[in-house]
């Protein structure tokens, strides 16, 4: 059986062997029933109808400043069948409003001009007014005060001063956030590097709770949801997209209550639960533009993780073109004594003292303290990803014969094929 595995652009062709014992665990976005409705119409509809919320264009009238706060380049937000109809609509209701589009980088690099006009188009680029956040740009921070776990709220001047506050985005299943979307478009989206640094502690992501499709008693989600609060995040327009980037389903309207319903519904098409648990798990970060670094591919990875034993072996394949997206991310991994010794180190930072990619490198610590992890990624950087502890390959049927030689040919196979996509329920 040959499945088409996403990986950068242009995919990669995983070979199994009928004779192997293996199951694919995807997710059932697929089978969404859009009745011929094209992606513009899935989103007007959603507008058109918002959930615990007036319409855009109600909101808007009066508001002299108006924000919307945008997806960044390392997310596959479909914006420009997003981004023309919020504006339309709120000018429809103020047309002199003042509007600015706010990238929301979170602790990411800064978008580049060719980014934004793939993400937008060369329209809105040129006509409208841009700002791309910076985390670390301490003086154009406003501060709103101190959420649930006691890191201040240090948020962009232009989020904080807007008269209404609105945002675009998509919700996937997210690592340690449970679900991405909503609330993440202020925390970590326009917040300060001391307000992520503070969310993302040590502690936060040890919790049991800060796992993929969780949002009870995560204390990650319940710091974002009091920012988005803080913030008066007003309204949301986001997306559910299919393995091909495509909107498959929309909700629009308040923030917290058009979100919980968007998670729900994901939620009842996202989850899997595997026959049994694997020996060799086989996941990816999505295809491009998530399989970018090694940074982003912990998200793909921790789906494999889910479905292994212990021990079991991980074939992530991801390209990451551009390395491994995190200095701190990468010296931690290639300096350490052994995955517990970083782990054990870790789990000793105060919340104040939480240092960039550390939760990256936690999460990565985990993983490896109890399963081998084979990337199959480009040639570039694959000496790089040895030096910080991974085995690599240039193909996944050839990682895929390494593994079946270490865990012998009766072992049970679980292929995830978009690893960003499911919620893989533990066996």
């Amino acid at each position: 059986m040959d499945i088409k595995l996403p990986y950068s652009k242009e995919g990669m062709t995983l070979h199994l062997d009928e004779a192997f014992d293996y199951e694919i665990l995807e997710s059932a976005i697929a089978s969404m029933q859009k009745s011929g409705r094209t992606e513009d119409e899935i989103v007007m509809e959603a507008m058109a109808n918002p959930i615990g919320s007036p319409k855009l264009s109600e909101l808007s009238v009066g508001k002299e400043k108006v924000v919307i706060i945008c997806s960044d380049h390392t997310r596959p937000v479909p914006s420009r069948h997003i981004i023309p109809f919020m504006l339309k609509e709120i000018r429809e209701g103020n047309p002199g409003a003042d509007i600015t589009l706010l990238i929301a980088t979170g602790f990411h690099r800064e978008t580049t001009e060719e980014e934004l006009i793939s993400k937008f188009g060369g329209e809105i680029v040129r006509n409208e007014r841009i700002v791309i956040h910076d985390s670390r740009d301490m003086d154009g921070m406003a501060n709103l005060g101190v959420l649930p776990s006691g890191a201040p709220l240090l948020i962009n001047k232009i989020a904080a001063e807007a008269d209404l506050l609105v945002s675009e985005g998509f919700i996937e299943t997210h690592f340690f956030a449970g679900f991405s979307g909503g609330r993440k478009s202020v925390l970590p989206g326009v917040s300060s590097k001391v307000t992520v640094l503070g969310n993302h502690c040590a502690a936060f992501i040890d919790s049991p709770y800060s796992r993929t499709g969780v949002l009870e008693n995560n204390p990650i989600h319940r710091d974002m949801l009091f920012a988005g609060r803080m913030a008066k995040l007003s309204y949301i327009v986001n997306v559910i997209i299919d393995a091909d980037k495509k909107v498959v389903y929309a909700v629009a309207g308040d923030a917290e209550k058009a979100h919980a319903a968007g998670c729900e519904y994901l939620r009842s098409y996202c989850q899997v639960t595997p026959k049994k648990q694997a020996d060799i798990a086989i996941s990816t970060n999505g295809g491009y533009p998530l399989d970018q670094n090694m940074y982003q591919s912990v998200k793909g990875m921790t789906a494999a993780e889910a479905a292994l034993k212990d021990g079991g072996i991980i074939i992530m394949v991801s390209n990451c073109g551009d390395g491994h997206g995190g200095e701190g991310f990468y010296r931690a991994l290639k300096d350490c004594e052994s995955p517990a010794a970083l782990m054990e180190e870790i789990l000793k930072v105060p919340q104040d003292e939480t240092k960039p990619d550390q939760w990256e490198y936690q999460i990565q610590s985990r993983i490896l303290m109890h399963h081998k992890v084979i990337y199959v990624m480009c040639e570039k950087y694959r000496k790089m990803a040895e030096e910080m502890g991974f085995e690599t390959a240039g193909d996944v049927n050839e990682a895929l014969a390494a593994a079946v030689a270490q865990k012998g040919t009766d072992a049970h196979i679980a292929v995830i094929p978009d690893g960003v996509s499911v919620m893989v329920k533990r066996v």
